[in-house]
């Protein structure tokens, strides 16, 4: 049986001159994309007003809320005990986010309660990304 659950999410924008930026965001899961965790941010919050999605692996935000992690477009790392930054890099600009860290650890607990660590199924996961990529090609 497929799951897709999402949990709204408060985050903070830190600008360049240090204020922070109340931005309403939501996490989701998807039990069809086991490693992978979303968050979603509105139209109103983007530059271009189209809404953006970020997709990392589950893992990742698992890591980075124990300590530094990630590469490439994606950076967390806990803040005190209650706040973890996730940094988002893209072509247009970088992104700095403070979020609550017990609502990223709940909602980690609720994507483990959907799939357990390790019981991803790989094969059907990596199946559905080709098909995608591919058009059924």
């Amino acid at each position: 049986m497929d799951t897709t659950f999402e949990q709204p999410a408060r985050a903070s924008l830190i600008t360049a001159e240090n204020q922070e930026l109340p931005v309403p965001a939501t996490l989701r899961y998807r039990s069809t994309d086991p490693l992978a965790v979303c968050v979603d941010f509105p139209p109103e919050v983007c530059l271009d007003g189209q809404g953006a999605t970020w997709t990392f692996a589950r893992a990742l935000l698992e890591e980075g809320l124990r300590g530094p992690a990630g590469g490439g477009d994606v950076h967390l790392w806990p803040c005190g005990r209650d706040t973890t930054v996730v940094e988002f890099h893209s072509p247009h600009g970088l992104a700095l986010l403070r979020f609550d860290t017990p609502t990223l650890r709940s909602f980690l607990l609720r994507t483990y309660a959907v799939v357990g660590e390790g019981q991803e199924d790989i094969g059907q996961a990596v199946e559905r990304g080709l098909s995608a990529l591919f058009g059924g090609v």
